[in-house]
Order: structure tokens, then C-alpha cells, then sequence
């Protein structure tokens, strides 16, 4: 599971067997999609899972975050990402 930083400052969430190989297709554009006209884009996180199904589970949840709780998990910020849940949780 990766994260990208687009040209326009969003981010993208992904999910591949081959980090290398998938990027050098983001940068080229190879396939349409989010990250197509907004490059070029920087890889700014990535870990990865025992099994594709738990990192297949991780990127639908992820990609539906907030800015501020992606940016809490990029910097390894687990209070700010604890409270970034809560306030959604929250929210009227």
C-alpha cells in the first residue's frame, strides 16, 4: 500500500505487488486515471502486508481518510491520528 503526493498537492492511495515497476507507470502516465494529469508525483509512504487481502483491506480504508489522518499516518503521528478519528466521529 502506497501514498502519493500529486503535482496539485493531493494525495493518491494504491495498492501493488511491484512498487518500482508502478510508479515508473504513474510518472508515465501509462494508464488514465487520478494520477494521469496530475503529475508528476512523489511516493511520500508505503508499507506492506503479509497478504493482499490485508492490504487490499487497508487501502479501501484509507482512501476514504481525511487529509489530516493520512498526514498523521505518513508522519508516524498516532495521538494526531487517534484524534483525527475521533473528530469525525464526532462531527455533527
Amino acid at each position: 500500500v502506497y501514498i502519493l503526493r500529486c503535482a496539485d498537492g493531493s494525495y493518491y492511495t494504491g495498492l501493488t505487488d511491484n512498487l518500482e515497476q508502478r510508479m515508473g507507470q504513474h510518472q508515465a502516465g501509462t494508464f488514465p486515471g487520478y494520477t494521469h494529469t496530475r503529475r508528476p508525483v512523489s511516493l511520500i509512504w508505503n508499507t506492506a502486508f503479509p497478504s493482499r487481502t490485508q492490504a487490499y483491506e487497508f487501502e479501501r480504508r484509507i482512501k476514504n481518510w481525511s487529509r489530516a489522518k493520512k498526514e498523521a499516518l505518513m508522519a508516524g503521528d498516532w495521538e494526531s491520528l487517534r484524534a483525527a478519528a475521533r473528530s469525525r466521529t464526532t462531527a455533527p
